[in-house]
Parts: structure tokens; sequence; C-alpha cells
């Protein structure tokens, strides 16, 4: 059996290096570095893939976040409602633009922003809700821009985990994940679904003037050379960066489906372990796209199993160990514990498993028996 990765991007880059390394050693023998053709080209290969009008690809994810904000007009006071229980990325963007963070509870089955939870959070001063769409799954937006309309707020989608997701509405229409709502945002780091070989990110809007702005603050406010128009930012996706993710691109669908077969394939071996919820969908198949393939653990010592899949050479992460509402850096009187039951168990109780492109039945075989053996003893 081949060495079991959390994420095995060598495997992935030997199937598509014919590609890759001619378009790589292109960019370096014309040294169009920075916003050269390939740029261009990947940024409508996606506008076209995605269904969308307008891609502005920047340097990383969080940039794409921060851009999205700026590009909004939102000022320094203006409430931002998000979910607790992600990466910091989220809320770091929020706080670096002197936004008020406003952190609420999850769902306890697909882990994304609890409907209810964003109703009780409304203010006057609210402005924007950010939904996650945690590990690959979709939130639920109908409902969200529901909300949103309701009381004429900005949605801005955190798609750094779900590219590629398809989400369906209540009437049968789809929207691919990241375009249903006034701006979206997604990263391009190399463990994503669809990941360069560094950093990357984008922007997606179907709002002409708002891309028009974006596109403004990626370039430091320039719209023509050295006439600054706006308040901007350094943050351009490099033209090699564009070349990897241009090759990957026309196997993004089939990367995702064998990272969904690989979910299946994990759910038929843990299905009849009590001790162990599999990952929730919810809608049709291509709303989730394991970015991670994430369990529940009901009464196994989590530290344990860690410990004892690093023994035997299975990698595993815990996303994410410590509530935004308790890190250090986003305490805030406002919060109080009981506003977050399902984050604050969901930190205790969660462990992933590896997921990529490259897993085998072997693999996934030697991995859940593995489990098996220490829940069982």
């Amino acid at each position: 059996m081949k060495k079991i990765q959390m994420v095995d991007l060598k495997g992935q880059y030997a199937a598509i290096k014919e590609i890759v390394n001619p378009s790589i050693q292109e960019i370096i023998d014309n040294a169009s570095f920075i916003n050269g053709p390939m740029v261009h080209e990947f940024q409508k290969n996606l506008e076209e893939y995605l269904g969308v009008k307008h891609v502005i690809p920047c340097a990383n994810g969080t940039d794409a976040l921060q851009i999205a904000m700026m590009g909004l007009g939102l000022k320094p006071g203006d409430e931002v409602i998000t979910a607790d229980f992600t990466f910091a990325a989220t809320v770091e963007v929020i706080a670096l633009l002197q936004l008020t963070p406003v952190l609420v509870d999850v769902n306890p089955d697909d882990f994304n922003i609890n409907i209810e939870a964003i109703k009780n959070a409304i203010t006057p001063k609210t402005k924007a809700i950010v939904p996650v769409h945690l590990f690959g799954q979709c939130a639920n937006m109908e409902a969200v821009m529901d909300l949103a309309k309701e009381h004429n707020l900005y949605v801005i989608e955190d798609n750094a985990q779900a590219i590629g997701a398809t989400y369906t509405y209540s009437d049968g229409k789809k929207a691919k994940a990241g375009t249903i709502s006034h701006v979206g945002s997604t990263s391009f780091f190399p463990s994503k679904n669809l990941g360069c070989y560094g950093d990357g990110g984008a922007i997606f809007t179907n709002d002409d003037t708002l891309a028009h702005t974006i596109r403004g603050i990626v370039n430091h406010g320039m719209y023509e050379r050295y006439h600054h128009d706006v308040v901007g930012v350094n943050s351009r996706l490099d033209s090699i960066q564009a070349a990897v993710l241009n090759a990957k691109l026309p196997h993004l669908d089939a990367y995702n489906k064998s990272r969904i077969e690989a979910a299946n394939k994990y759910d038929a071996a843990l299905k009849d372990v009590p001790q162990i919820e599999t990952p929730f969908r919810s809608g049709d198949a291509d709303n989730h796209v394991f970015h991670q393939y994430t369990l529940k653990l009901k009464g196994v010592d989590r530290d344990g199993l860690v410990k004892f899949l690093n023994s035997h050479d299975i990698p595993c992460g815990v996303y994410y160990p410590i509530p935004l509402h308790k890190q250090k850096a986003y305490q805030d009187a406002r919060y109080k514990e009981a506003d977050f039951p399902v984050t604050n168990q969901l930190v205790k109780d969660v462990i992933s498993l590896p997921m990529h492109t490259e897993l085998d039945d072997e693999q996934i075989t030697f991995i859940t028996n593995k489990i098996k053996e220490f829940i069982n003893g």
C-alpha cells in the first residue's frame, strides 16, 4: 500500500505534469509573470465554468474576502454576521477592516451557519452576512438570501472550501457555490479542491459596477497606471499559479467526483459503528464536494484516536479545535456560551480523515479498519 497522505498533491501533479510544466516554462520564457495572458485566460475559463459574469483573480483567499468587503463599501462599525465554527480568515478580515464581527452558531448536521441564529443576530447596524460553505457543502443560501433581501443586507459567500459544488434551489434551479450571493470569494491554496502551487484566490460577482470597483481595489486602486481612483491593495494572482489552475480546471468535476466516491466508501465502511456519525449531506449529491471528510465521534477518546491513527501512519486533522468566539483575538463580552451549544460540542467531537483525489480502496479500508479497531478495543 502506498503511503497515506492527508492531501496527495504529488499524485495529482503526476497526472497533469505534461500540461503544467510547458505552461510554466512558457511564462518563464516570455517573462509574463504578473497579469499575463495566462491569468486572463484562467479568468475567462473560470467565468464560463461557474456561469458568473465576473471573476477577479487575486493573491489569496483571505484577500478575496477582504476585497469583497471593501468593494461593498462597508464602513467601520458595520456589523457582519458569520459562523463561529470555521477558519479564522473569515472573521479576521472583518476585524482588519474595523467592521464588527458577529459570530453565530451553526447547524449540528451540516456544520453550516444556522438561519435562526442569523435572524436573532440582526440589528440596525447589521450590513452583511458571510455564510461559509464549510468542508465543501453549501450553506442554505436560499434562506440566507431571503433574509438578506428582507433586511436589505449584503451577502458574501466564503467559498474557499466548496469550489465546484452546485446548490439546488427549492424550485430545482441550480447555481455554482460562490455565485449565488452579491459577491463570492474563494481560495486556491494548494490543498483546496482547485489548488495552485502557491497562494491564490478569486472574487466572483454578477454585478458589473461591483466588479469594476473590485478590479481597481486589487491593483492599488488603479484603472489607469498611476491614477489611483479608490483605496486599494496589492493582490494579484501571478501567471505561474494561473497556469497551474488552468491545467486543473478542466479536471475539477472529476476531482470532486473522486472525493464524493471516496466519501461514499468511507460511509459504507463506517455506517455500522454506533460511536461514529458520518457526514450529513443536504440536497443533491453535488451539493457537497468534500474538501474535508469530517466525522462526529460519540463517546470516543478523540485525542487517543488521533494518536492511534498517527502511530499507524494515518494522518488526520481536527478542524476546528477552538471556536472563534473563544480565540483570544476575537473574544467579546457580547458573546454568551449559551449562544454556541453546537459549536462548543463540535470542537470536542469532530475529526477529519484523509481526503483527496488519489485515495484508493486499499487505503480507505486500512484507515476505516484501524478506526474500528481502536473503537472496539
